[in-house]
């Protein structure tokens, strides 16, 4: 395996008697889209803070292309970053704004004036030089907070919510530019995020943080199908949980009786925290299906009431009412041709199979 870009060692930050930070641990890879995503307050922009060399670490180490970055200040580290707000400066066109970092690094004015047109050029700004930064909209501007720090070629980018402000058509499009411009330049992208959409689509790994530590890292195919805990299940995406007996069973399964659901025997790997009197079954909703029709076949079936629906044209989500629950499980359902879209009050037969189980604490 190659050396990691970054690694981080025992980090814990104080801030006076508050501790922002505990024992975080974690590498990250040369060329790697790697995202720290977690509720407000969780600690993820003090982390990226620390790498960059804006905040001190209490204790720990913070390693960056195999050197240790103690005594190291921001403006010497192999990183920039791209801040929520963008930082452009308003009274420079978008080519003083690229070029300010070029500048302060004495370098000739032609070579400036190279470096700053392929940055444009790479992140869709070609042409844009001459242009008043205070006249862009808030899409252009992060383009060019980008190049700004691209310019630079750093071993690392950090970029802090830079796409919060921007409104939901425009970021869905720059989410995809990102990646495809971090696959392009191929450097290290460090994404601080609370928006779990933002960081599954485009990353390579996730740190999902809670209170100051690593919950979960992990790539985000794993933390969407194995979160190791109900608090990371709860967060990544939607999950229902249903109260569960269980009892062990052979090859380390464990024998259960699902409320609402019934009974079916999970496989050890699909309780990925181990189990113990607080555990609880979850299932994902598209991991539920409405059945209709006398020929509907599954694994197994269970039968409840609709007590809501949400349509959304490609897909309908329902809340049902399983017999025996009180409160509804969501579940999702692609409206294909030909299939019928349930209403209130309607009864309804619910697929499921033992995959479907996770038993997380």
């Amino acid at each position: 395996m190659t050396e990691p870009i970054i690694r981080l060692s025992g980090i814990d930050k104080f801030y006076g008697d508050f501790q922002a930070l505990y024992d975080v641990n974690a590498e990250i890879q040369k060329g790697e889209f790697f995202s720290l995503l977690g509720p407000s307050g969780c600690g993820k922009t003090t982390l990226l803070r620390t790498i960059a060399g804006f905040e001190d670490v209490s204790k720990g180490t913070v390693e960056i292309a195999g050197q240790s970055m103690e005594d190291v200040p921001a403006n010497k580290r192999p990183t920039n970053m791209v801040f929520q707000s963008y930082a452009i400066f308003p009274h420079m066109t978008v080519a003083e704004n690229v070029a300010y970092g070029l500048k302060a690094r004495k370098m000739p004015k032609d070579q400036i004036a190279t470096e700053v047109a392929s940055a444009l050029k790479m992140v869709g700004l070609a042409g844009y030089g001459d242009r008043a930064s205070h006249a862009l909209s808030g899409g252009q501007r992060q383009r060019v907070a980008l190049a700004r720090a691209l310019v630079l070629k750093p071993k690392v980018l950090l970029l802090d919510e830079p796409l919060s402000a921007l409104d939901k058509k425009m970021r869905e499009q720059m989410q995809s530019e990102l990646r495809h411009l971090q696959r392009a330049v191929g450097i290290t992208f460090i994404l601080v995020t609370h928006d779990q959409e933002e960081a599954l689509t485009m990353s390579d790994r996730i740190a999902v943080m809670f209170d100051g530590r690593i919950g979960q890292l992990a790539s985000p195919q794993e933390l969407y199908r194995r979160p190791v805990n109900r608090k990371v299940a709860e967060f990544i995406g939607v999950m229902n949980f249903l109260d569960v007996s269980y009892t062990a069973g052979a090859n380390g399964a464990f024998d259960c009786d699902i409320n609402g659901l019934g009974q079916v025997t999970v496989p050890a790997e699909q309780a990925p925290g181990g189990v113990d009197a607080s555990v609880t079954a979850g299932v994902r909703p598209e991991m539920l299906t409405i059945l209709s029709g006398e020929n509907s076949r599954t694994e197994r079936e269970a039968a409840g009431t609709v007590s809501d629906v949400y349509y959304f044209g490609d897909m309908t989500y329902y809340d049902v009412k399983l017999d025996g629950v009180d409160k509804p499980v969501t579940i999702s359902m692609r409206n294909t041709a030909g299939r019928t879209v349930l209403g209130r009050d309607d009864r309804a037969r619910v697929g499921w199979g033992a995959e479907s189980v996770l038993l997380l604490k």
